[in-house]
């Protein structure tokens, strides 16, 4: 299996469509608050990447941060790492707030079509999520820009994905079953094939997971940790089994990632450790020693300095459900998690 299909997999992927919208212009929404959904979804889930597909008409997305791009029919743009943004056509005289919108169709059933806006041209689009762990921020989401943009239809695979999501989301007021999950697989593919699509138009000299994940050397390197994480890898193993040289792996590994093979190794033990002490009932020396170390002391040690915590006490806030993971990957007691604002409109 490819590194990026293993991370895929490793950090519990979710994907669903928050609302079908066909809104005339003007019209404009803000999406500010997108942070506090991450409560509402599944247990773990500490990222939340957003997307909008257009079907029909144009729009102009605006981050908080000033990037900017117009969409046309068949565009998809995804926003990595969440940012608070607007989504418009024409100057509206108000923007609604897209967070309040998101938070009441948030786990509902019912997918019909939300209208809004002054009357004139229409735009179509479908919004939704993708819900990951926070560990997600080290591995594929590293290095990724505030936007990225790319039209389905410009590909088979991408038109067929769009024709499906469509089909489903008129599903959506059915009571056909097995509805929901299905569009849940879809944006989950969605994502993936932005992301593989993004990976190979990367240029040369680019940085990141996804540009390691491509290079032939560490990008098989990265596959041989993540199946194999427990195994006691040295440099010299790791490149024999990738056929190149330890100078050449000692070199491109900091460079695409910024750390030596063997300490992104020690973090994705952890990472998955995390995940082990979250859903699962072993033992902490279990954990330890199914992720690699020798003795529970040493493994408590590594964690304490990645997460802040010790594993017990990790383990207990995620029971209780009473804190979550900081930006830098740190535990924070619920008490303690800093207050979100709503940006003004873009």
């Amino acid at each position: 299996m490819d590194a990026l299909s293993q991370v895929l997999n490793a950090v519990r992927l979710t994907g669903a469509v928050f609302f079908n919208g066909e809104f005339t212009a003007p019209w404009g929404f803000e999406a500010s608050r997108v942070e506090t959904l991450c409560s509402l979804l599944p247990a773990g889930t500490g990222r939340l990447l957003i997307y909008h597909l257009v079907i029909e008409g144009q729009a102009v997305l605006r981050t908080a941060g000033g990037a900017q791009t117009r969409l046309g029919s068949g565009d998809v743009v995804v926003l990595p790492h969440g940012d608070r943004h607007t989504f418009s056509n024409g100057a509206p005289l108000r923007y609604l707030d897209g967070s309040t919108t998101l938070l009441e169709t948030f786990g509902t059933t019912d997918l019909n079509l939300i209208r809004h806006g002054g009357g004139g041209a229409a735009t179509r689009f479908i919004c939704g999520y993708f819900g990951c762990e926070r560990q997600a921020d080290r591995l594929f989401l590293a290095g990724l820009p505030a936007l990225i943009k790319l039209n389905v239809r410009d590909d088979p695979g991408g038109e067929w994905l769009e024709n499906s999501i469509r089909h489903l989301v008129r599903e959506g007021c059915t009571d056909r079953p097995g509805n929901r999950a299905l569009l849940s697989k879809m944006a989950e593919a969605l994502l993936i094939e932005v992301l593989r699509r993004y990976m190979e138009g990367l240029p040369p000299g680019h940085t990141g997971w996804l540009a390691a994940a491509r290079d032939p050397v560490v990008g098989t390197a990265l596959a041989l940790l993540h199946r194999d994480p427990s195994h006691p890898w040295t440099v010299a193993e790791l490149a024999s089994k990738v056929g190149a040289s330890r100078s050449v792996i000692g070199q491109r590994f900091p460079q695409l990632l910024g750390a030596t093979p063997l300490a992104y190794l020690a973090r994705w033990r952890l990472l998955l450790a995390s995940r082990l002490l979250e859903t699962t009932p072993r033992t902490i020396v279990q954990v330890a020693n199914e992720v690699g170390y020798e003795s529970e002391a040493a493994f408590s040690r590594a964690f304490k300095r990645e997460f802040g915590l010790s594993p017990a006490r990790y383990r207990r806030l995620h029971e209780g459900g009473d804190g979550e993971a900081s930006p830098e990957g740190r535990l924070i007691p619920r008490g303690e998690r800093p207050q979100y604002r709503a940006s003004e409109p873009g």
